[in-house]
């Protein structure tokens, strides 16, 4: 069986914890982040990283196989 790619996107947006979780960055982030743009609140939870859904998850793991 030959080795399989791995997903260069995938492997920059998602890491798998020890107990085989997809975590992945809370979305949002980019731009408008001062002035008229985003609260200091919200810039402070958009900080904190977020699981990925259970219906992704599979997909997820098969873009990153070897991490």
């Amino acid at each position: 069986m030959p080795k399989i790619k791995t997903h260069s996107g995938a492997k920059k947006r998602f890491s798998l914890t020890k107990t085989g979780k997809v975590k992945r960055a809370q979305a949002n982030k980019r731009h408008l982040l001062n002035g008229h743009g985003k609260t200091t609140k919200l810039k402070r939870r958009l900080r904190s990283g977020a699981y990925a859904d259970a219906t992704n998850v599979a997909a997820v793991k098969r873009m990153i196989p070897y991490k």
